[in-house]
């Protein structure tokens, strides 16, 4: 299993703890953040494929921000999957 945090940036929360095992999504939590929201995301990711949460989340904006805490979980898995 790998597990690693990631630094968000952008964004209300400061950042996530991400658990990946076979390329699955085991477990991810926000610290910081709107926290129905990030739990939700969590809830939502768990047993999903890193390509598929990479796929629906990546390019969510909030408000006018460039950026959310869903993309931001896309960006993480798209480092983690660029250091594999």
């Amino acid at each position: 299993m790998d597990k690693f945090t990631y630094k968000t940036s952008g964004v209300c929360s400061r950042s996530i703890d991400i658990e990946i095992e076979d390329g699955v999504i085991v477990s991810a939590k926000y610290t910081g953040g709107c926290h129905g929201n990030t739990q939700g995301i969590s809830a939502l990711v768990v047993g999903m494929s890193v390509d598929e949460a990479i796929k629906r989340l990546s390019g969510i904006r909030c408000g006018f921000k460039e950026t959310s805490c869903p993309d931001q979980l896309a960006t993480a898995l798209k480092q983690y999957q660029a250091s594999k």
